[in-house]
């Protein structure tokens, strides 16, 4: 990661909920961390999904995917609790096939805890994907999530994400059952002039 990316953002929580107190900090998840963050990201899915073990295991990978990109945590910044999770690819690079061109940056493993939903965690941790495109001069932000995963897709909707219809596919489970893997995107806002700032400040 270059010294000009950022490490980690502070966000004021969300007021609808009386439970937020104090901001919620996104940063880096620490090699101390990887466990428990796998736990989180897998009661945020396993809870509300029913999921294959192979992908229950990918989930749960955090220290394999740390090694490879960039696993993004949310946490009180009162309290230091792990309240959220996101990963996105280390610069140049991709996670998945939904980023199918250079200037696009795509994210994976987006989950809240139970105990923190409401507090406008997974909204931080979205917002802190799109300012990390900003600042990498990238031009849309690119998802994957599947038909069940409403309250994601809502938020992506109210965050300004479309639809691509064009990069969806059916994929066929072991058990015979299919879904449609959708997909989502969204331009990012100041995108150039944050590259070119840097680019004059280096």
């Amino acid at each position: 990661m270059s010294s000009t990316e950022p490490t980690g953002t502070t966000f004021a929580p969300a007021p609808k909920s009386s439970s937020a107190s104090g901001g919620v900090e996104v940063r880096l998840v620490r090699d101390d961390e990887h466990e428990a963050v796998g736990a989180l990201a897998r009661q945020a899915y396993a809870g509300d999904f029913v999921l294959s073990p192979d992908y229950l295991a990918e989930i749960e990978s955090v220290a394999g995917r740390a090694g490879e990109h960039e696993v993004w945590v949310a946490a009180d910044a009162a309290t230091g609790a792990l309240l959220g999770t996101v990963s996105t690819p280390r610069a140049g690079r991709r996670m998945s096939a939904v980023a199918q061109h250079d200037d696009e940056l795509d994210f994976r493993f987006l989950g809240v805890s139970a105990e923190a939903r409401g507090r406008g965690v997974g909204e931080a941790l979205v917002r802190h994907v799109m300012e990390l495109a900003a600042r990498r001069g990238i031009r849309r932000v690119v998802l994957n999530t599947g038909p069940e995963m409403r309250s994601a897709q809502r938020l992506y909707e109210r965050l300004g994400f479309a639809r691509l219809p064009e990069r969806e596919h059916v994929v066929e489970l072991p058990s015979g059952r299919s879904f449609l893997m959708m997909a989502y995107g969204r331009d990012v806002d100041g995108a150039s002039e944050s590259a070119a700032s840097e680019s004059s400040a280096a």
